[in-house]
């Protein structure tokens, strides 16, 4: 077995966990503050949730593929064209 190939796999396996974790810590502190605002479980509070959810995925998705650019890195997601 290549070492160099176990470790990247487990450097992967054990990102992609902790990603989960702490995607789900998230999950409940924002599902808490909705309810906390009075939007909890009704339509417009779910709504509101996913909006958010997909904000800040996408504003951690654009930060994490400018530091891989000024890194040198490639980015998961690249620009077709720059206005």
């Amino acid at each position: 077995m290549n070492a160099k190939a176990f470790i990247h796999t487990m450097i992967a396996l054990a990102s992609a966990s902790l990603g989960l974790v702490a995607a789900l810590a998230w999950n409940e502190a924002i599902k808490a503050t909705l309810k906390l605002l009075g939007l909890g479980d009704d339509l417009a509070g779910l709504y509101t949730y996913a909006i958010l959810a997909t904000i800040i995925a996408v504003a951690v998705v654009s930060w994490l593929t400018r530091i891989a650019e000024r890194i040198g890195g490639e980015a998961a997601i690249t620009r077709e064209a720059e206005g």
